[in-house]
């Protein structure tokens, strides 16, 4: 997606994208203003303009103005809420039983479609009808609401920067990260509860460290729980001194109860760096010589590679597709094959055979011959020209591949990586590949299967899917 198409395309949850849980989806209306009204020119330009015509105080642009600026406002920010997502889930390796898809509901939960402005208080999102009222939206989009806080006169910080922040600090997505444990704790708390994950990427001396507060600090805790302590406070003296014999006994040598609290601290730092309050600064910085911010570079740098999800994305995408197209071309070549033959004049006679041939073919695996013998047919040649297995492969293919290539194309416009129609390189390219891809995942082991003869296995998708068709014919005569 390039970088101003962001101002027409929403990232949403998708149900359809399971294993990505987002797609884009084009928002029209902020499309066509962005192109009418926006002036072509650097994107903080760009984004000033929108974010201008999008104020409260602007006396001098009109409520439905306000709420298309607001439109492409909301499609641009989508985006680094999603990335603030992906980004929180990156900040926990290991075991922590969530993934950034379970954060998306709190957060991206606009529908691109609900024209929302705000009142003069800058307080109220209000929802913008079609004769142009407002009235108090009983829904807050958090989009608007990342908008709502975000003081572009300050210019202390860029607008993706303060997302990634508004993202962190959403109350729902803190709420489920405290679920698992995830939340502001103090030093001692964090010690308190430090899990054996936690404890093995510790050096032998922390480690040390760690199990000898455990010995002293969390059984004095379990005993004070008893009788209804909460807070974790600092250690005392006495503790100190007995963790100071211990650390003696396995041969660390700390001198005072100081020392040790200085270094328990920095244990305690180590383990909050598994935790996301510890990253409450921006993702980037901004350089003081030019004014551009940039990313920061000792963030961490094990988040998912956005490039393979979007990989990931397309694949899954193609395989639901090419499904979906084999079904629905499975269904109309069988269909048109029965039509030609009811209204051949040298084969009419058998087209009511049609089906049959095919089920004794494909369900019970019987050679042309057989079939032909079986149903009347006068040779082995008319009963190949009668079903024809291989022409019927070959025109479910080429509707398979019409049919996946209309969805891509559709797709590609939406994200607009490709207009329509497409350009005639770009558009044989695509059909090779999808060729290609239908070959490799169904249509070449199908075909392999027609040409081995009487010891073929029909056990390719394609054979599956016809079989499903002549089942449910089946069942549809006899309801």
């Amino acid at each position: 997606m390039s970088a101003t198409s962001r101002y027409w395309h929403i990232c949403r949850i998708s149900l359809k994208s399971q294993r990505a849980g987002y797609e884009y989806s084009l928002v029209p209306i902020a499309e066509e203003f962005f192109h009418q009204n926006v002036p072509s020119s650097q994107t903080r330009e760009m984004q000033a303009f929108l974010l201008s015509n999008y104020g409260f105080n602007s006396a001098k642009v009109d409520v439905a103005t306000r709420a298309k600026a607001g439109f492409c406002l909301r499609c641009y920010v989508s985006e680094p809420i999603l990335k603030a997502c992906q980004k929180i889930d990156s900040l926990f390796s290991g075991d922590k039983s969530f993934t950034y898809k379970d954060l998306l509901p709190f957060v991206l939960n606009d529908d691109g479609k609900t024209p929302i402005i705000l009142d003069s208080d800058r307080k109220t999102q209000l929802l913008l009808n079609a004769n142009g009222e407002a009235k108090t939206s009983t829904f807050k989009f958090f989009t608007v609401e990342v908008l709502r806080t975000y003081n572009a006169d300050a210019k202390s910080m860029s607008l993706d920067n303060w997302v990634y922040l508004q993202t962190k600090q959403n109350s729902e997505v803190k709420d489920f990260l405290s679920e698992f444990g995830f939340q502001n704790l103090s030093d001692w708390a964090l010690m308190n509860r430090v899990r054996p994950k936690q404890i093995e990427k510790l050096s032998v001396r922390d480690r040390h460290l760690v199990e000898v507060f455990h010995a002293v600090y969390r059984r004095d805790r379990q005993n004070h729980r008893q009788v209804g302590a909460k807070r974790c406070p600092d250690p005392s003296t006495v503790q100190l001194q007995e963790m100071l014999k211990s650390l003696q006994q396995r041969g660390v040598i700390i001198k005072t109860p100081l020392e040790l609290t200085k270094e328990l601290k920095h244990v305690a730092t180590q383990l909050r760096e598994y935790d996301i309050w510890s990253y409450r600064e921006p993702l980037e910085i901004q350089d003081p010589d030019t004014g551009n911010y940039t990313t920061r570079v000792d963030l961490p740098n094990d988040a998912p590679d956005e490039l393979d999800v979007e990989q990931r994305e397309i694949i899954e995408f193609l395989h639901e597709q090419l499904k979906t197209a084999l079904v629905g071309s499975i269904e109309e070549q069988i269909s048109d094959r029965l039509s030609e033959l009811q209204k051949s004049r040298k084969y009419a006679i058998f087209a009511n055979q049609f089906i049959p041939g095919l089920q004794l073919y494909y369900c019970q695996q019987m050679p042309l011959k057989d079939v032909g013998l079986k149903l009347g047919m006068s040779s082995w040649d008319q009963t190949r020209r009668i079903l024809n297995p291989g022409e019927l492969l070959s025109k479910v293919r080429t509707r398979t591949v019409q049919q996946v290539l209309e969805k891509i194309l559709s797709k590609a416009h939406s994200k607009g990586l490709t207009e329509i129609p497409p350009k005639i390189e770009y558009l044989k390219t695509v059909v090779e590949q999808i060729e290609a891809f239908a070959d490799a995942e169904i249509f070449q082991e199908a075909a392999e299967e027609i040409r081995a003869g009487k010891s073929r296995s029909l056990d390719s998708l394609y054979a599956q899917e016809l079989r499903q068709n002549i089942n449910n014919q089946k069942s549809a005569l006899i309801n």
